[in-house]
């Protein structure tokens, strides 16, 4: 559906207000869609995220530092997500070693499985994103990294 049409406005300033509005519409519109699929996961999508990147260090430890650093949503407080995770048993924390000011999280053997069980949404399967062609969404990757510049 039209941006025009989903928000009951049928004009805009101008083609830049309009693809900003646009993105902000859909942004929240997939972040909705991704938090419905989640929830019978009992998950958010920032613990998906940390759960994504402490998969891709495994069986390596990372720092609550790293997972800030690469999350998605720089908002989120990593170290509170981490507190809920471990309350889960998806994530365990110990002390560094190396270094006793800083805390290592792990993915535990149940964090692997519930992601392995969640992977068929990853990619933004059945959001709507699979609607675009493989050429479409590269073009759309190149804009989206354009206006980032």
């Amino acid at each position: 559906m039209k941006i025009e049409e989903e928000i009951k406005q049928s004009s805009f300033k101008s083609e830049y207000q309009k693809a900003y509005i646009n993105m902000i519409y859909t942004s929240g519109w997939l972040e909705l869609a991704q938090a419905t699929l989640f929830k019978p996961f009992g998950l958010t999508l920032p613990q998906y995220n940390i759960l994504r990147i402490l998969r891709g260090q495994h069986p390596e430890p990372a720092t609550v530092s790293l997972l800030i650093e690469r999350m998605l949503d720089k908002t989120s407080n990593a170290s509170r997500i981490v507190d809920k995770l471990e309350a889960k048993g998806l994530v365990t924390r110990k002390q560094c070693p190396n270094d006793r000011r800083t805390v290592d999280v792990l993915i535990t053997d149940k964090g692997l499985a519930l992601l392995k069980e969640m992977d068929e949404f990853e990619g933004g399967q059945k959001t709507g994103i699979t609607n675009l062609t493989e050429q479409e969404a590269k073009e759309l990757n190149r804009l989206l990294d354009k206006i980032r510049d």
